[in-house]
């Protein structure tokens, strides 16, 4: 079973997509915000992670770099999801493998993780 990493402050999107992409066999991890995914347990390595661009304590952008910068994780694809930026923009934040715009639709996202986790 391959393993998501959700980063996403928005409590009905987190929870639908922890729902949605459970139903579809994923092993789904949430976290509200940029703290509560740097305190997660370490041990759990993902095949995806999905950022939003805007969080409470951070940003997705900031998080997707850090991601990236880490050995451990530098090879584990990111996707980001946002309301308010432009995908361009995200992909010149950060080295973010693929971008989806809120609202988004279930369907394109469940395959741009399979592209990903391919």
């Amino acid at each position: 079973m391959k393993t998501i990493f959700i980063v996403e402050d928005e409590t009905g999107i987190r929870d639908a997509l922890q729902l949605l992409l459970s139903f579809e066999n994923y092993d789904v991890r949430s976290f509200a915000t940029v703290d509560a995914f740097n305190n997660r347990d370490q041990s759990v390595v993902p095949d995806v992670f999905i950022l939003d661009v805007r969080l409470p304590d951070g940003s997705g952008t900031d998080l997707c770099n850090q991601i990236k910068e880490d050995e451990a994780t530098s090879q584990i694809p990111v996707m980001i999801i946002s309301a308010h930026a432009k995908a361009e923009n995200v992909i010149n934040a950060c080295n973010a493998d693929e971008f989806i715009s809120k609202p988004f639709d279930i369907d394109d996202v469940l395959v741009k993780i399979e592209k990903l986790t391919a």
